[in-house]
């Protein structure tokens, strides 16, 4: 993102603006078709990809240790094996599992988590796969699809047992083409959802006079007007699922069911007549559920669409959500952090999260470093910068649901300082 200047005139507050260019073209699906192909070519793809990334980081890893296939390994010996987790989950949820207890009187529990202690590593390439072993590797800590490469020797009983492990690391990072040293400011809110029991349309009215100068007096204006683009990230609307049961639809339903919609392209018209708008889809949104998600249709927001600074784009959210389920952290910032070290969105995609079948690249691998990284609809509002070992500096956001904490996030583009701007409803 590259800014441009902008000056006060005749006491009057000018927005500041920024140079933007969208980069999510390879998440678009176009020429795409679905043929009745497998998912096993994505992860080919992701071998492919990370196999040659992390070759070329072994001369300076292990450059004395043999690099060998799962099928060519001998017991005892010392080598390098490169392939694709597979981590056996004793708790997964299987749909013939949960037919089975349906049908009888046990209750079906589902719980937050489907970690068990009797968890266990598989590695796999094109040649065979091998169960890994080893106080390196970390059941808790990895997911199926992570591609790695593992150091250590056959045991006698067939396992792999690992003395080290390397994963692709933080990619190379381009630097930032921030030209003046002015304070611009992006806005980050998540989880408006719409429609819903626990929305308050007066909370997000606020943080629409806010950002469009509104609110306050001349000092929040002044701060107001530096703010430069606001990002929506996923589950703007929420829709009574109950009237989508696949039949036809009477007017009072229709109404029910658009009103939510209605009600936030009126709230975008207000922002995007002064400020460029970038709205993302989320799982409870109308688009697409599985990954990635494309834009919502623009036909949704007739108002708010008719200005150029309405963009639609990307996902939000799952990715981390589902590595919550089948791996452990100390907090979200740590899978996040974990996703971009693995060089890869989405590893738990295609196993446990929805993505298309694509045949010929895996849209989801990390080749250049950000400098911000956020997920959108989160318990809490959490941030963290990190850096890698070439120097980068990535800051991390978790983006919190606005309908339960009325808390949006600001960026400052210039030094990627973060903080929470919170609006409340309640007057003494």
């Amino acid at each position: 993102m590259e800014t441009e200047d902008s000056s006060s005139e005749n006491g009057l507050l000018h927005r500041k603006q920024a140079l933007y260019s969208s980069l999510d073209s390879c998440f678009v699906i176009q020429k795409e078709m679905y043929r009745g192909q497998q998912y096993s070519q994505i992860y080919f793809a992701r071998l492919h990809l990370m196999r040659t990334l992390l070759y070329s980081l072994l001369p300076n890893w292990k450059p004395h240790i043999q690099v060998c296939t799962v099928i060519g390994l001998e017991e005892g010996k010392e080598c390098i094996i490169v392939g694709t987790l597979y981590k056996h989950m004793k708790l997964k949820p299987s749909i013939l599992e949960e037919y089975s207890k349906e049908r009888s009187a046990t209750p079906l529990v589902r719980p937050h988590n489907f970690m068990h202690p009797d968890d266990h590593l598989i590695l796999e390439d094109e040649s065979g796969r091998i169960k890994v072993c080893g106080d390196v590797l970390l059941p808790s800590v990895y997911v199926t699809g992570v591609v790695v490469a593992l150091h250590g020797k056959e045991t006698g009983t067939g396992d792999f047992w690992v003395e080290d492990v390397m994963e692709g690391g933080l990619p190379h990072q381009i630097e930032r083409p921030i030209k003046s040293g002015e304070d611009k400011y992006v806005i980050f809110v998540s989880g408006l959802d719409i429609g819903s029991s626990t929305s308050n349309p007066l909370k997000f009215q606020l943080l629409v006079d806010h950002i469009t100068g509104h609110l306050g007096d001349k000092k929040e204006q002044s701060i107001a007007a530096k703010i430069v683009r606001v990002i929506i990230a996923g589950n703007s609307v929420e829709i009574p699922r109950g009237l989508l049961n696949g039949q036809n639809l009477g007017s009072k339903d229709q109404f029910t069911l658009f009103e939510p919609i209605k009600e936030l392209d009126i709230q975008l018209t207000q922002i995007a007549a002064g400020i460029p708008v970038d709205i993302m889809p989320g799982p409870n949104d109308p688009a697409n559920f599985s990954l990635p998600q494309q834009p919502l249709h623009r036909c949704l927001f007739p108002s708010s669409s008719a200005y150029n600074t309405f963009s639609l784009l990307g996902t939000s959210g799952q990715n981390i959500d589902d590595l919550e389920k089948y791996s452990d952290a100390n907090d979200k910032l740590e899978f996040l952090e974990r996703t971009l070290r693995w060089r890869h969105v989405a590893p738990t995609a295609p196993n446990t999260l929805g993505c298309y079948p694509f045949t010929d690249r895996d849209p989801f691998f990390v080749e250049t470093c950000p400098h911000v990284y956020f997920v959108g609809n989160q318990e809490k509002y959490e941030t963290r910068l990190i850096k890698g070992a070439e120097g980068q500096i990535v800051r991390l956001i978790c983006i919190p649901r606005f309908s339960e904490t009325g808390v949006a996030v600001v960026l400052n583009l210039r030094n990627l300082d973060c903080h929470a701007l919170s609006f409340g409803t309640e007057f003494s």
